[in-house]
């Protein structure tokens, strides 16, 4: 298995045990040779855990990209795209020391604390999975988690390879939210009004947002390059968030995760290297 370049925060001891998600080589990586019924499967049953020793560093960096690892994942909320890895890495260490088990309900995230558990709701079909986090990944621009083979199959991803997800962080202790197909949380803390937990079973939106700017000649300026560049649709959405408005630069809605890679590939030559996808 292939070990991302640390920064100086993570100790040798840590770095044995730090382990890139096969996102990072997603034409790599495959499932079982024999199709496996994942349905018996449990979803990840949250429980009381210190943080590992391993993996949870304030910061690391990767590829030249620096992380920041959060306190806590309390109140996570979180939409975007998810992707998923399976043989290359089973049996291999995950970033806390555990043994990667494709066959159990885990997951990789660059930022969240490990461990922790999250609901994730794939937003395409409405099912949705209990998962424990407990490795690093996907190192890939664009994605967010990276669920093990069985969780990706309980949520029917494993053909697209990808899909569009909302990911709300479970406190152990608290009542189990409901899953499966059609299953509705409460809004998480944090989200906007009328935003909803689940999605519905229709198509979601996704959006790739350039800047989000207090001044709106810069969104205004930002605007007019990508419509001199050919890129489109753009528009400047104007919000109020803490009684500041901010003139946020999006192009959208666009059609499947391939057009989004595709079209944050041509903003970062174009001199936009952070635009971000948004899934409203």
């Amino acid at each position: 298995m292939r070990r991302p370049n640390l920064s100086a925060a993570l100790t040798m001891t840590a770095t044995v045990f730090f382990m890139t998600a096969c996102a990072q080589f997603p034409t790599q990586d495959h499932g079982p040779a024999y199709p496996v019924n994942v349905s018996q499967i449990p979803n990840a049953v949250p429980r009381y855990q210190p943080k590992s020793p391993y993996g949870n560093p304030p910061s690391y960096t990767v590829d030249g990209q620096t992380y920041h690892v959060l306190s806590s994942c309390v109140d996570y909320h979180e939409r975007g795209i998810a992707s998923w890895y399976g043989s290359k890495f089973h049996g291999g260490r995950t970033a806390d020391g555990e043994t990667y088990d494709m066959y159990s309900m885990t997951a990789a995230s660059k930022v969240l604390p490990l461990p922790c558990y999250v609901r994730v709701v794939n937003l395409e079909n409405d099912q949705s999975v209990i998962v424990k986090v407990n490795d690093r990944g996907p190192f890939v621009k664009n994605r967010i988690i990276d669920l093990s083979y069985a969780a990706a199959a309980r949520i029917g991803m494993l053909g697209s390879g990808t899909a569009l997800v909302d990911i709300a962080s479970i406190t152990p202790g608290e009542p189990m939210p409901p899953t499966g197909p059609g299953s509705n949380l409460p809004v998480p803390s944090g989200m906007p009004p009328g935003s909803t937990a689940t999605g519905t079973v229709n198509n979601p939106q996704i959006f790739v947002q350039v800047g989000a700017f207090a001044n709106q000649s810069n969104a205004t300026r930002v605007l007019q390059r990508l419509r001199t560049a050919a890129i489109k649709p753009a528009f400047i959405l104007m919000e109020t968030q803490n009684g500041i408005t901010f003139y946020k630069v999006r192009i959208g809605p666009l059609p499947d995760v391939n057009h989004v890679d595709a079209l944050t590939g041509q903003l970062g030559a174009l001199g936009f290297p952070d635009a971000q996808v948004v899934i409203p």
